[in-house]
């Protein structure tokens, strides 16, 4: 199949009207670009297959938004894409809204050397116990290092200022090390 020299700006047009010549042209022509930049983020073909779907979708329904004095279409199709896909890898990396253990870790890394070994693999990297560091430094501390949060993450579990949660981890980290 011949694919219609259109300019890119007509086959989105078609595409937000339903026009099934220009959807198959447009999704034709940068299927293989949308495809990579998803691909490129995920790393995962069935997810890249999933985002690549979802932003021609979204071309459809906001075709009549595109102003083409903001760019070509393809950057602007990419930039959906890249969207998408950098929503699905931080959706994954948030991990669990807050650990269902915490209270037991912060009990085993609060005791001695010995105890912490046995109690929990992940805290062997920390330099002292927890108990020397007030609780929301413990918890901040405990999340970040053992169960590998950011500190956004921290914020929003503990319901504190990111600039908070980034103190907590800073200073109970030198306070273990000091």
């Amino acid at each position: 199949m011949s694919e219609p020299s259109l300019p890119d700006e007509l086959l989105l047009a078609g595409l937000g009207t339903g026009d099934v010549d220009s959807t198959i042209a447009f999704v034709h022509r940068f299927q293989r670009v949308v495809f990579g930049v998803a691909m490129t983020i995920t790393g995962d073909p069935g997810t890249a297959e999933d985002i690549a779907q979802q932003a021609f979708e979204h071309a459809r329904r906001h075709a009549r938004a595109y102003h083409p004095q903001h760019g070509p279409v393809r950057a602007w199709l990419t930039a959906v894409a890249r969207d998408l896909a950098v929503d699905v890898v931080r959706t994954r990396a948030a991990g669990p809204a807050i650990p269902h253990d915490l209270a037991g870790l912060l009990t085993v890394m609060s005791g001695p050397p010995e105890r912490r070994a046995a109690g929990c693999a992940g805290t062997a990297g920390l330099p002292g116990t927890l108990d020397r560091l007030p609780a929301a430094q413990a918890r901040a501390v405990a999340m970040a290092s053992v169960y590998g949060m950011t500190a956004r993450q921290i914020a929003r579990v503990e319901g504190i200022p990111l600039g908070t949660a980034r103190t907590l981890i800073r200073d109970g980290m030198r306070e273990l090390s000091g």
